[in-house]
């Protein structure tokens, strides 16, 4: 039976696959990897199903230790991954032996990383996912030094290829494309969520985004309009923006709940989505509608 030993986390890490669904209705998030392009790109580089269980890092850190051999693949934020302290590439295949370490730093552009091994990591289901949900606690707990974690067998055909194209693209200001919420109506006319850009808050986490203005923006936060009343608390998508009171909008990504009160004015598409999972404190973001 091969196992890894986790030697160190960083911030942050968690097992992540493609979430819990169908149980919304109970108060249930779907959780989940927030960058799902990333976590299903690492399966496939391994030969796994896209839904297998992956480490996802926050701002790397990420370090551990093999007994037995494997596949392995890291791919998301730019970061340099290294074998025994050589650099290996980042959505590049490498094959580990047994005591062979591997290291993920903390990345030069990007928030996440997935790590994925061939047969995925074998910890045990909760409500048919195997991810962490930070808000509401379900899922295994999250990674911490020491933790040893089996490997799985359930993999598929050897992958035809052994690597991908790395996202080099760092703009300055990331655009995120997004589609018409369902009360958008209720912003005040002067409102606009495609004016200008917002910078990301450093109270953002896998819950969502939080944006504001920069200080000394000419462009206003969003408001709602004077007639528009006290919503009801309704379902919200992954990807949906919500403005609260505050004209501060949220950028809802995997943990986020099931129910909110504020107004969703845009929801963002699945690329967007996969972006909005990479943006760290400080970067500066422009909304487009598609």
């Amino acid at each position: 039976m091969t196992t890894l030993t986790v030697l160190a986390t960083g911030p942050l890490a968690t097992f992540q696959d493609l979430g819990r669904h169908g149980y919304a209705h109970l108060g249930v998030p779907a959780s989940g990897g927030a960058d799902r392009g990333s976590l299903t790109l690492a399966n496939r580089l391994v030969g796994n199903d896209e839904s297998a269980a992956t480490i996802e890092t926050t701002l790397g850190g990420l370090r551990i230790r093999v007994e037995g051999d494997v596949l392995a693949v890291v791919t998301g934020a730019d970061t340099s991954v290294r074998h025994n302290g050589v650099p290996v590439g980042l959505a590049a295949t490498v094959v580990l032996r047994e005591g062979d370490e591997l290291a993920v730093d903390p990345p030069v552009w990007g928030l996440r990383n997935y790590l994925a091994v061939r047969g995925g990591f074998d910890v045990e289901p909760v409500l048919g996912s195997r991810s962490t949900d930070t808000l509401s606690g379900l899922g295994p707990p999250v990674l911490t030094a020491n933790v040893r974690v089996r490997v799985g067998r359930a993999a598929g055909e050897w992958p035809s290829v052994q690597s991908a194209p790395a996202n080099t693209e760092h703009p300055r200001v990331v655009v995120l494309e997004v589609d018409e919420g369902p009360r958008a109506d209720l912003l005040h006319a002067a409102a606009d969520l495609g004016s200008g850009t917002w910078v990301v808050g450093a109270d953002s986490n896998r819950v969502g985004v939080r944006i504001d203005r920069a200080a000394g923006s000419s462009y206003p936060l969003l408001t709602h309009r004077e007639n528009a009343g006290e919503l009801r608390s309704e379902g919200v998508a992954h990807g949906s923006v919500q403005v609260p009171p505050s004209g501060r909008p949220v950028l809802f990504l995997p943990d986020h709940p099931v129910t909110g009160g504020y107004p969703v004015v845009a929801v963002l598409t699945d690329t967007a989505a996969d972006l909005a999972a990479q943006l760290v404190p400080g970067s500066e973001i422009r909304f487009r509608r598609r």
